[in-house]
Formats: C-alpha cells, sequence, structure tokens
C-alpha cells in the first residue's frame, strides 16, 4: 500500500469518526450512520492492505 493511499484511508477513517461524533452531539441519526459506514469502509480497506502485505511477505520468505 502506497503512503497516498494510507493516507486517504486515514482521512476517510477520521472524517467518518467526526461526522459519527457530529451526530451524537446533535442527535442526528443519519450523519451518525454515514460517519459509522466511512469509518467502517477505510478499516476494511486498510486490513485488506495488511492481508495483501503479509501474503507478500511470506510469497517472498519462500523465494529465499
Amino acid at each position: 500500500m502506497s503512503f497516498t493511499d494510507k493516507a486517504k484511508n486515514k482521512a476517510q477513517e477520521l472524517t467518518g469518526a467526526a461526522k459519527e461524533r457530529i451526530g451524537d452531539m446533535t442527535d442526528n441519526e443519519r450523519m451518525r450512520g454515514e460517519g459509522a459506514s466511512e469509518r467502517s469502509t477505510a478499516q476494511a480497506r486498510q486490513a485488506g492492505e495488511h492481508v495483501k502485505e503479509a501474503g507478500r511477505d511470506v510469497k517472498d520468505a519462500f523465494e529465499k
């Protein structure tokens, strides 16, 4: 995963968390849901990238 991808995922995660908090403070269920969705999507992308990196590491270890 490139640095740019990591930064974009982190920004989306933080944006989602902020929306979630604002939704909590204003009692806005829609904004709270949007925030939770954005945060979850970003975390899932990050997890997928970690799995890819781990797979590459294993492949590299067997090739040596």
